[in-house]
């Protein structure tokens, strides 16, 4: 199971925190002749390197650089504009499939662990909660356009984006301690803020756009945290 979180937790940086929306722009627009793609896949395979810690289990690591370069580049080849969120899902799919098939192989391997595996949960189920959570949001109500929008020359760049992480994490942390009284003043304290928003807009379709992504948010938060609780008794 250290090793599964360990592999999980590589990936996520490396497809999420490590690389910039420019990166994904070019490697769009050259695919396989992308420079960006192949950094891309350096840098997985250096994460991998990194969280194992262990030279002996090197076929790991190229094992996944190796896919994740195959499946990177069959996303960009096949994928067009109305169906780039579903294969944003599929690659995702395939990806984590691979993580899995890895971790089976060596689960009988051994590792120098020097962290509590319960740690190594925590902060890879709240690190979840942040930039790859924002995605997977903004790629599920993509398909959705709201007629108007909120100003955006009244708010902060990228403040939506923040706020949403915040209050994931926040979700995250009190379940965790187990005080869910702290999830409902969160939801209602969002709703307060929401409301002034929404009733100035006087758009149905914004409404639903923006409780959508608000309920997704606090669900995805709550069932990270579920899941993190459960996995505890496991180590």
């Amino acid at each position: 199971m250290i090793i599964l979180i360990k592999l999980i937790l590589a990936h996520l940086i490396g497809d999420f925190l490590l690389q910039p929306y420019t990166w994904v722009q070019e490697k769009e627009a050259k695919k396989f002749a992308s420079p960006k793609l192949y950094l891309h896949i350096f840098i997985h395979l250096l994460l991998n390197f990194l969280v194992l810690w262990d030279f002996s289990l090197w076929y790991i690591p190229l094992i996944i650089a190796g896919t994740h370069l195959i499946i990177d580049g069959l996303k960009l080849s096949l994928q067009t504009a109305k169906s780039k969120r579903l294969f944003f899902f599929i690659d995702q799919l395939f990806h984590f499939t691979v993580i899995f098939l890895v971790y089976f192989f060596c689960i009988n391997s051994t590792i120098d662990f020097k962290f509590p595996p319960q740690l190594l949960l925590i902060i890879t189920g709240a690190f979840f909660l942040t930039t790859p959570t924002s995605v997977i949001i903004k790629m599920i109500i993509s398909v959705y356009k709201p007629q108007t929008e909120i100003e955006k020359d009244e708010s902060l760049d990228n403040a939506g984006k923040y706020i949403g992480i915040l209050e994931r994490l926040l979700v995250f942390v009190f379940i965790i301690s187990n005080h869910w009284e702290g999830v409902g003043f969160l939801i209602a304290a969002k709703s307060i803020f929401r409301f002034s928003d929404l009733t100035a807009s006087k758009d149905r379709k914004l409404t639903e756009y923006i409780l959508i992504g608000t309920l997704l948010s606090f669900g995805i938060a709550i069932l990270s945290a579920i899941l993190c609780n459960s996995l505890m008794f496991v180590f």
